[in-house]
């Protein structure tokens, strides 16, 4: 079963029985409770609010003076703070190198790794930077302790002219982090005080790097509003990111405990990551929950492709393809031919790429795995707008469908606690 997303947007179901008409009811009720409780947890529901050019516009002017006098945006962050951006700036930037029309980004306190922070200032040597530091509180860790040294460096390095330097990406009214920068002047954006970190991504948060990076975050936005619009309907027919809800509940319902996430393109590596976080934290609670994994193909089809295909019958995958990549390489004619292979010299890369979707689809579907497919028409900043919202509101309702709170985390603050108390004991 297949139905029609957004433009070439597609999503096509796995061959099961679903009884939709039982699902009816209650997703109806979880979509109008959704709309009751947008101003205290679920601000992103409909998006982008009035007046949201005024943000783009000054994120926008930001990335412009950041690209004229840098070469390197350092974001600091963890989960939620960082995870969206370099999702999206590693989908849409070259492999190897950056956009014309922006600066490198790179990323820090999402690790406690001594190395990785020694060997991220070796490399920015002497580049001019910026600095944005990503924390609703300022009191989680990670980033904590990389802006203590980085803070350090950008004041030796630049004197009074470091506040110019540094922004400050926060809670709006409260918080160690935003007194910080109400006492050294540093500029700032507000993280809205109804918006989680893993569903930030289409605020300053994300868009501050995003745009550094030389992304339209003015498209990226369109397409977060098209799909705001286009799934704000109840009705499980009409609405994709429900109905991918519903079959995701009614797989598990059947044993399939496990979702693999596959692409075929390397690039989206760090999006699968971005969605790992966003279903793991905001699902597995109360002994319940979908493992979300994540599958780069054809790379682990020769790794753990032999335990998809004849393993335990436990997972299930969702195909992401896009239709349209902006860059391509057609396989050359040889008139050696000693590797036997002239007779794909009329396909691209792209071109058996797909066909190797295809046929891991087939192989995948044959071994009893269930596939869901989303096909998108284009690689591009729109369509992952519309993209990234539509895995947003498939999440929440996946998670009341499983009658667990999509906006908390309390297991990741036991483990914040049980590190800060052998801190204090040491």
């Amino acid at each position: 079963m297949g139905s029609r997303l957004h433009q070439s947007v597609y999503l096509a179901a796995p061959s099961i029985d679903i009884d939709w008409s039982k699902y009816a009811t209650n997703v109806s009720t979880i979509h109008h409770h959704l709309k009751k409780i947008q101003d205290h947890y679920a601000g992103w529901i409909n998006f982008p609010p009035q007046n949201y050019e005024d943000v783009l516009t000054s994120i926008q002017r930001l990335a412009e003076e950041i690209k004229s006098n840098a070469e390197v945006l350092v974001v600091i962050g963890v989960g939620g703070s960082f995870l969206g951006a370099k999702a999206i700036q590693e989908a849409l930037s070259p492999y190897f190198g950056v956009l014309k029309n922006g600066v490198q980004v790179v990323y820090a306190g999402q690790n406690l790794s001594g190395a990785y922070i020694q060997h991220l200032l070796n490399s920015i040597g002497d580049k001019e930077i910026y600095l944005n530091i990503i924390s609703k509180s300022g009191t989680t860790m990670e980033p904590s302790l990389a802006f203590r040294v980085f803070r350090q460096y950008m004041e030796q390095r630049y004197g009074s002219k470091s506040k110019q330097r540094i922004i400050v990406t926060t809670d709006g009214k409260k918080g160690v982090l935003k007194e910080i920068a109400e006492y050294a002047g540093y500029r700032q954006f507000v993280i809205p005080s109804n918006i989680g970190g893993r569903y930030s991504v289409f605020t300053p948060v994300g868009l501050i790097p995003i745009a550094a990076a030389g992304i339209d975050i003015f498209q990226f936005i369109e397409g977060a509003k098209d799909a705001a619009v286009l799934l704000n309907v109840d009705n499980i027919e009409r609405n994709d990111a429900y109905r991918y809800a519903v079959i995701r509940n009614e797989l598990y319902k059947r044993g399939y405990y496990v979702e693999l996430l596959a692409s075929f393109e390397p690039s989206l590596a760090l999006f699968h990551e971005w969605w790992k976080q966003l279903f793991g934290e905001s699902e597995g609670k109360n002994k319940k929950g979908i493992f979300p994994s994540a599958v780069t193909y054809s790379t682990d089809l020769h790794s753990i492709g032999q335990y998809i295909q004849e393993g335990s019958p436990i997972l299930f995958e969702t195909f992401l393809h896009f239709k349209e990549i902006q860059d391509d390489y057609p396989i050359p004619f040889d008139s050696r031919n000693d590797d036997l292979l002239n007779e794909l010299s009329t396909y691209s890369f792209n071109g058996i790429n797909r066909i190797a979707k295809e046929g891991s689809i087939l192989a995948h579907v044959e071994g009893g795995v269930p596939v869901i497919q989303l096909e998108l028409k284009k690689l591009d900043a729109h369509h992952m707008g519309y993209l990234m919202y539509f895995f947003m509101k498939a999440c929440v309702m996946s998670s009341f469908l499983l009658d667990v709170n999509p906006f908390n985390q309390p297991g990741v603050d036991i483990y914040k606690n049980k590190m800060n108390a052998l801190l204090k004991r040491r």
